[in-house]
């Protein structure tokens, strides 16, 4: 629907591209009909996971863990309520995918005009590159930790993984997947597994799946941090932009007969049931480190929340909350296999950043470049902040160096709150437009009103976080006057980000019309 393909020129490094989304595994798994649900499920099994591995990446590992240290298991019902509003998005991004043969930027693109095109794969490209900074802390931080490498070289030694992402391209799409499930349940095992050896309070945490009153309060400080900022920290790093994208374009790798309905219908349900249950697992492991926050440490023993006091914490038998932890921690067991997750984690985020990245701009502005030099790109960008804030504290203590690079992490993700509502609000309108997917595959009414609540109440969360995230770039000792300044930053993005939506919903709409013309035209 509402695509023309080109074939690129392949001797030129940067192409012209208006194909199919990720048209290298467009359409390349075929899956099998007439067998049974499991043997269906398996086939489709995959997108899911790539998809959910944005919502376990190094960014969500301190908010959780630090929401759990200071609030116990309050923050639990966030959690919860993230992953649930996740499912629905993924759920329509997946949907948007299979039933218009369209990734989400095409859509957009189709339906608004060339110069917000650009504007919004600018906006994206930060998000994603927001997140890259969040990959790149933890990957150089655990290759330090497991392997003593100098942070600074350790930092260089992540733009390597782009060799890692070459030998990938050669393997197939379905073998990706599979590596990446694989990842994901090292991550799940290590978190289970310490967990496990902790005895939480499940009463505890069962009873903090309820949201309460508190749960965005913000009366109550413990260290510099409020039930609310917790909640935003946490729903920021969960819910991302650019994982909307993503699973538009690959939801699209099946075979798929779009002239019977029923095939598009199966491939939809299908995509879901994965979805749902990779992001399930995603749900236990943002769930298994707020109890780690709670449990496996001494409340308010963990001063540093970095990943290197964390990295400590694990090995330091006086922040641990029980015998048994206290003599496996001995071993530097704890501590290991937290480092060999959170290098793991990282390495997942690297493969689904890359085509998310291929996918916006193929999209938005119709270029396309080979893989690996879109990683190098990215990678070498995103790498600069870093070895800045690594070098401007090399002569400080330690605890300066990490908090600096935490800070430098969490700071981040500003971008994130920032371009979130550009890929929900475009995402929820087209999937509620019958001209886009027709009546039988357009949102049902409660998918409607839950996507409208979802949509709405994240986007307040995420402006009225703005002002404490923007303050968070001056530090925890930061003046009246800084803050004033922070937060009048704060309220122009805010006015920055209600005018761009403005003209992003009128566009839609206006684009959405013309379209309608235009098929009621043809139909006569």
């Amino acid at each position: 629907m509402g695509k023309n393909e080109t074939t690129p020129r392949k001797h030129k490094l940067i192409q012209y591209a208006n194909g199919p989304s990720l048209e290298e595994i467009n359409g390349s798994v075929e899956v099998p009909k007439g067998k049974g649900f499991l043997r269906t499920l398996f086939m489709y099994s995959g997108p899911g996971a790539l998809v959910a591995v944005g919502y376990m990446d190094p960014g969500n590992w301190s908010t959780s863990i630090t929401g759990g240290q200071n609030f116990q298991y309050l923050l639990m019902s966030v959690i919860l309520m993230s992953s649930l509003i996740a499912m629905l998005l993924q759920y329509m991004a997946a949907k948007l995918g299979i039933v218009s043969q369209m990734d989400l930027a095409q859509a957009i693109r189709a339906r608004t005009s060339k110069a917000l095109g650009i504007v919004l794969w600018l906006l994206t490209e930060l998000a994603i590159m927001a997140t890259d900074i969040a990959e790149v802390i933890g990957a150089a931080i655990a290759l330090y930790l497991l392997f003593h490498i100098p942070l600074v070289i350790a930092v260089f030694v992540t733009v390597l993984d782009v060799l890692l992402l070459l030998l990938l391209t050669k393997i197939g799409f379905r073998k990706i997947e599979a590596i990446v499930v694989c990842l994901i349940l090292v991550i799940l095992l290590v978190f289970v597994y310490q967990v496990a050896l902790s005895h939480p309070d499940w009463g505890g945490v069962f009873a903090g799946l309820l949201p309460r009153a508190e749960t965005f309060s913000s009366a109550t400080k413990i260290c510099g941090q409020t039930p609310l900022t917790g909640a935003l920290g946490i729903i920021g790093a969960t819910v991302m932009p650019h994982n909307l994208y993503l699973h538009s374009a690959i939801s699209q790798t099946r075979q798929i007969d779009h002239d019977d309905e029923d095939d598009v219908a199966r491939t939809v349900r299908f995509a879901s049931w994965d979805s749902n249950i990779q992001l399930t697992a995603a749900f236990f492991v943002n769930a298994l480190l707020l109890i780690m926050g709670v449990a496996v440490f001494k409340t308010g023993a963990v001063k540093d929340p970095s990943f290197f006091g964390l990295f400590q914490a694990l090995s330091d038998t006086s922040t641990l909350s029980n015998g048994l932890l206290i003599s496996v921690a001995r071993s530097g067991v704890l501590s290991t296999l937290f480092a060999v997750a959170l290098l793991a984690s990282g390495q997942n985020s690297t493969i689904t950043g890359t085509l998310t990245g291929q996918v916006i701009m193929e999209g938005f502005v119709h270029m396309r470049m080979p893989l690996w030099l879109r990683r190098l790109v990215t990678r070498l960008i995103s790498v600069i902040p870093v070895l800045i804030c690594v070098m401007m504290t090399s002569g400080k203590s330690a605890i300066d160096e990490h908090t600096a690079l935490n800070t430098l992490m969490n700071n981040s993700q500003v971008f994130l709150a920032f371009a979130l509502p550009f890929s929900m609000l475009p995402l929820l309108m087209m999937t509620d437009s019958a001209v886009e997917m027709g009546q039988r595959f357009k949102n049902t009414l409660w998918v409607k009103v839950l996507g409208w609540i979802s949509v709405i109440g994240l986007t307040y969360l995420n402006l009225i976080g703005l002002p404490g995230q923007i303050e968070g770039f001056f530090g925890a000792n930061a003046s009246k006057a800084q803050l004033l300044l922070a937060d009048n930053i704060a309220y122009l993005l805010i006015a920055a980000v209600l005018a761009l939506l403005t003209w992003t919903v009128f566009d839609l709409y206006r684009g959405n019309k013309k379209y309608a013309a235009k098929m009621a035209l043809s139909t006569n």
